[in-house]
């Protein structure tokens, strides 16, 4: 089969049966997706992962035994060409950067449409980093309100965009706000990216949540 369009095969774990049996149904209707096992724990789930090869793991956090976290430093550091996203219903800063630390490629909550999951998925299977809209949003916002050392060689205007951006507002918004042209709106973000050495959102959040720039004291959700 030409790589360019072959299946992705997936390996779900968690640890309520309900919950499996229901992701696993949405995603076997997807084209693209290919369920190749089911697992209750981390444990369990490295055992088919030594046997099935999949591409992607999406696994739960806090799971019986080997949970998420256990299970994506064992995976990193044993079959890396494996990737693992996870799909939880932990919010707090402090699960989101253990997984990151753990080697996890993408962090969503189970709140999020049937389609962010498969985009999810698609996305970390082609080597690139996914976080749900509310994990990347909340970290940016923090990152560009917070101390990170990166942020000193940005200037005034650079900062204002970047705020802006971790507002969730487009371009045409951002120019709009400042008085500014689109063009030159796309000039600042490409320098502010290029200043910090981060090309994407989700680059900048993976960062974000290694660098410790969102505080682990703070218990609060990270959903607006």
């Amino acid at each position: 089969m030409n790589k360019a369009v072959s299946r992705i095969r997936v390996l779900l774990v968690d640890d309520h049966p309900v919950v499996r049996r229901g992701i696993a149904a949405c995603l076997s209707r997807q084209p693209r997706i290919e369920m190749v096992g089911e697992a209750a724990d981390g444990k369990d789930a490295l055992e088919h992962c030594r046997t099935l090869m999949p591409d992607v793991v999406v696994t739960d956090v806090e799971m019986p035994g080997m949970n998420g976290a256990e299970l994506a430093a064992v995976l990193n550091r044993e079959l890396p060409s494996i990737r693992v996203l996870v799909l939880s219903v932990c919010h707090t800063p402090g699960h989101v950067l253990r997984m990151v630390q753990a080697g996890a490629a993408g962090y969503m909550f189970k709140e999020a449409a049937p389609e962010e999951l498969v985009r999810g998925i698609e996305r970390v299977a082609s080597g690139e980093l996914f976080f749900g809209e509310d994990v990347a949003q909340i970290a940016l916002n923090q990152v560009v309100r917070g101390n990170g050392s990166g942020l000193q060689s940005l200037t005034v205007r650079e900062r204002e965009v970047l705020i802006r951006i971790a507002d969730g507002m487009s371009n045409k918004e951002i120019a709009d706000a400042l008085g500014l042209g689109v063009r030159t709106v796309e000039t600042h973000r490409e320098r502010t990216m290029r200043k910090l050495d981060i090309h994407s959102v989700a680059g900048l959040t993976k960062y974000a949540l290694a660098q410790g720039w969102v505080s682990l004291n703070d218990g609060s959700r990270l959903v607006a």
